[in-house]
């Protein structure tokens, strides 16, 4: 499932962040890269222990923890910390797939990952280029996104970043295990949990069928989750 989550900052939220991120010591991107991964990426990238990568990213990752879209979409177990990256003249990202384990570090955190996200933190009318192109079983997606907004997907999807040509693309990028490993039965469970919110502003929490409803949900949850 790709999914759009609009506004997990506003616009004045992402003004504050891009001043952090933009004086920040910015160096080639392949520092995290996989071995594939590494043949077809060229962008910048905040060194992952360096201050700033670190206090934004918990302020990203805080934020998301805070979003109801993005908790019951992805059900997170595990949200490997943040990184920040930056494609200008001419930069890409190849046809890659995310690594299907990520550790930070030797004795850091650990994970499988079962989604990816993407955070844009540039308008898209300031650059060029850039798309995030992420394959489906109906085929390409384009994703460019305002400032703000957010992407989820899963991490096994072969996606690029086409080239920017003009200005610059910032964003923050994550990986992160959710407590429900297959991405149907995640969906099944994203899509039960809007239909029984939508039934319960209809007709309140105290309705036999939300009651049922939300018993479904738990039990099913119960059934596929991985804690």
């Amino acid at each position: 499932m790709l999914l759009h989550i609009p506004e997990v900052f506003t616009k004045d939220e992402v003004a504050v962040l891009r001043q952090r991120l933009d004086a920040g010591p910015w160096s080639d991107g392949n520092a995290t890269s996989g071995h594939q991964s590494a043949l077809a990426k060229r962008n910048m990238q905040l060194p992952e222990t360096s201050e700033v990568a670190i206090e934004v990213g918990l302020i990203v990752r805080q934020a998301l923890e805070a979003n109801p879209m993005f908790v019951s979409a992805a059900l997170p177990h595990t949200i490997y910390p943040p990184l920040f990256n930056r494609y200008e003249g001419g930069q890409a990202f190849g046809v890659h797939v995310d690594n299907a384990i990520r550790q930070q570090g030797r004795a850091g955190v650990r994970i499988r990952s079962d989604l990816s996200a993407t955070l844009f933190l540039s308008e898209p009318e300031d650059y060029d280029g850039g798309e995030l192109m992420i394959e489906e079983n109906y085929g390409a997606q384009s994703v460019k996104l305002p400032a703000g907004d957010l992407v989820l997907y899963p991490s096994k999807s072969l996606h690029r970043v086409t080239p920017v040509t003009r200005g610059a693309r910032v964003s923050s990028f994550m990986w992160l295990q959710s407590l429900v490993r297959d991405d149907a039965a995640r969906e099944t469970l994203f899509q039960l949990d809007i239909a029984t919110q939508r039934v319960n502003i209809d007709k309140g929490p105290q309705d036999q069928a939300v009651i049922e409803l939300t018993g479904v949900y738990h039990n099913l949850l119960r059934r596929w989750a991985e804690v």
